[in-house]
């Protein structure tokens, strides 16, 4: 009746797995005593879990990703702690099997379900604001891509408690994800949390495509589209374009691990370097979903601090154009050692080499924007310049990886991991962490404490270069990525030196925390209801702050590039407030489908993970059931009246006055 599952799938002799559950359980507790003696239940329901705003969900985006950076920093602490105690033939505190799943949850959390939410979390925040959109085209389908990412996060987190996760590092390379080397249910939830939120990812690129290239607000014509808006633009493209390829991978995986097909096995005709060849097709345009927003970010960040324009903005876009479709002739320098051929390697070294030329453009960019321009150290420019040092680095780093020879050398090295953290790290969190700073009074209606702030970027910026230099130093004496302990004992005072980087990180992370609490403590006096707190350039910062939920009472109109700027410049500094006659909005109503389909989701998965059929087909049923509910539905949107429209406008007005 309930399939693999038994009691046995409960790690009782991991005293690990069963400290961080208790402590998983105890916070869960402890939340749902809170919002039961508060009584928040019915407020979590109706303005935040059902809701289709794209500003709630974007702030729910990134709240689930901060949680998940917390689990996932968690294992590379973890795994730190490890290889600075195994050497020389110890064997340290963690065994290979849970070593394993450890560097494989690392992976999927930090890619998947930390950089991912965190860069759609900013693009559900900001990308209708700036285009001077009411919401996105498709409400509903926001509100169900988050709960089928929530899906997929349910499942990883449950996988620590019930069986085990994927041994087989976080792309799970064929034949090892086969059922023959991993007959477990660990890549089995691998798979169906990827498929699940890998469908809400589809949709979120769909939704966005649509809602920038049609509901931009009269006059903003394409190259008048601010820079952030553009990258995101390009990052839908790619997931558009790339992760239907993640989806057939995985169905053909699914195929071969549930139905003895032999897509990726070595018997019967099956192909493992296919399995590689189509899962780096998605995989290395991935990697520019993630750091194509960061650009963005960095590039409306350096405009404001710096008090100009945007240099060699047109240059910017295309360059970003240029990035979008090189990123799809590049898949193959990660792996020039399966043997392809001189020619076909020499085709993606000179691609990946070629790459980094419009990457390069937009490093002269920022750095011709900050030129002469008055440029204040807020915490969000710090994060833009540690990018800026950091990402060049890590390029610098990644076209040595695209000389196919060098790469014979140092492909299987930590080389490749400290390359890969430099511009992860470097590029898409220092991205999102200035983002979510720069925009969180657009969000809240107050600012993050600065100083705590900067305290965060210090530690996270000294943390990463002690924890990744040695990297590059230890895989010049061999040392190889996968390890779970080493013979070489000289290897043990940089693996050292690499854990204490990790600890610094980690207090990076603490002081973001205390960053978010000492500001709430003090968010009156941080208030900033104006809208503008920054002195921002573009379409988003003429909206009060927190914005209605209506974003514009009026929708304006744009003339130029920067056209808030100049129309707030001629304005005495002040942003320009139009009133003409109110009238009545037309808005989305809430949806309680989304969340019920994300839970129907969920016990899909879990079903087909521990092959407990009759549960898997309840679950299907009532996802298609819900989802039918909808389609049927025909109270979906309404109209805010125009008294109700001016009402809120005139106690905004009233703050505003209040406040200065």
């Amino acid at each position: 009746m309930f399939g693999k599952l038994s009691f046995d799938a409960i790690p009782l002799h991991d005293p690990i797995i069963m400290v961080v559950a208790m402590g998983i359980a105890i916070g869960g507790a402890v939340v749902v005593g809170a919002l039961t003696y508060f009584k928040k239940w019915k407020w979590l329901w109706t303005e935040w879990l059902t809701s289709v705003d794209h500003k709630k969900l974007g702030i729910m985006y990134f709240l689930v990703a901060l949680v998940m950076l917390v689990r996932g920093f968690a294992d590379a602490i973890m795994m730190r702690t490890q290889l600075a105690m195994a050497a020389g033939g110890a064997e340290g505190y963690l065994p290979p099997s849970h070593y394993d799943q450890i560097f494989t949850a690392h992976g999927v959390i930090m890619i998947f379900f930390v950089a991912m939410p965190m860069v759609i979390g900013l693009m559900n925040l900001v990308v209708p604001l700036q285009i001077g959109a009411r919401d996105v085209a498709f409400p509903f389908l926001n509100n169900l891509s988050f709960w089928l990412f929530v899906a997929g996060v349910a499942l990883v987190n449950v996988s620590l408690l019930l069986g085990e996760f994927a041994k087989t590092g976080w792309l799970a390379y064929a034949p090892l994800s086969g059922i023959e080397y991993s007959p477990g249910v660990g890549v089995d939830y691998w798979i169906w949390a990827l498929q699940i939120s890998g469908i809400g990812t589809t949709l979120t690129g769909i939704n966005f495509f649509v809602t920038i290239l049609k509901m931009r607000t009269k006059g903003m014509k394409l190259f008048r589209m601010p820079i952030f808006t553009w990258t995101s633009l390009c990052a839908n493209i790619l997931i558009i374009a790339s992760f239907p390829i993640l989806t057939a991978t995985i169905a053909l995986l699914t195929l071969d691990r549930y139905f003895g097909f032999h897509f990726f096995t070595n018997d019967f005709g099956g192909n493992m370097m296919m399995y590689v060849n189509l899962i780096w097709a998605w995989g290395h345009p991935e990697v520019y979903i993630l750091i194509l927003p960061a650009f963005g970010v960095f590039s409306e960040v350096i405009a404001t601090f710096a008090r100009k324009r945007l240099f060699g903005y047109t240059t910017m876009v295309w360059a970003t154009a240029a990035i979008t479709l090189l990123s799809f002739i590049v898949w193959l320098h990660h792996f020039f050692t399966m043997g392809a051929g001189a020619n076909v390697n020499a085709f993606f070294g000179i691609a990946t080499m070629i790459i980094a030329i419009p990457t390069g453009v937009k490093i002269f960019n920022w750095l011709f924007t900050m030129y002469r321009g008055r440029l204040q150290f807020t915490s969000p420019v710090l994060w833009t310049l540690g990018f800026i040092i950091t990402f060049t680095l890590g390029g610098m780093t990644g076209v040595m990886l695209s000389v196919p020879a060098a790469n014979f050398v140092l492909h299987n090295s930590l080389f490749v991991i400290a390359h890969f953290h430099n511009v992860i790290i470097g590029g898409v969190v220092f991205g999102m962490l200035a983002g979510l700073t720069y925009w969180f009074p657009k969000a809240f209606g107050f600012k993050l404490d600065e100083k705590w702030g900067k305290r965060s970027f210090w530690f996270w910026i000294v943390g990463f270069y002690v924890a990744f230099m040695p990297l590059y130093v230890l895989s010049f004496f061999g040392a190889v990525r996968r390890m779970q302990s080493y013979e070489n004992g000289d290897w043990q005072p940089l693996m050292i030196i690499a854990w204490f980087g990790a600890v610094l990180i980690l207090i990076g992370i603490a002081c973001t925390v205390i960053q978010f609490l000492v500001s709430i403590r003090d968010r009156k006096k941080n208030a900033d209801v104006t809208g503008d707190p920054w002195d921002g350039r573009t379409l988003e910062w003429s909206t009060s702050s927190p914005a209605p939920f209506y974003n514009f009472a009026h929708e304006p109109e744009v003339n130029d590039i920067d056209d808030f700027w100049n129309k707030k410049q001629a304005n005495g500094g002040k942003p320009p407030r139009s009133k003409p006659p109110y009238q009545d909005i037309h808005m989305p109503k809430d949806t309680w489908e989304g969340p019920l389909i994300g839970l129907f989701a969920t016990v899909f998965g879990f079903a087909l993970v521990w092959h407990i059929w009759w549960l898997a087909i309840v679950g299907g049923l009532a996802t298609f059931a819900v989802f039918m509910a909808r389609v049927f539905r025909d109270d979906v949107d309404y109209y805010v009246p125009a008294a109700e429209v001016e009402r809120i406008e005139r106690e905004h007005q009233q703050r505003v006055e209040m406040q200065a």
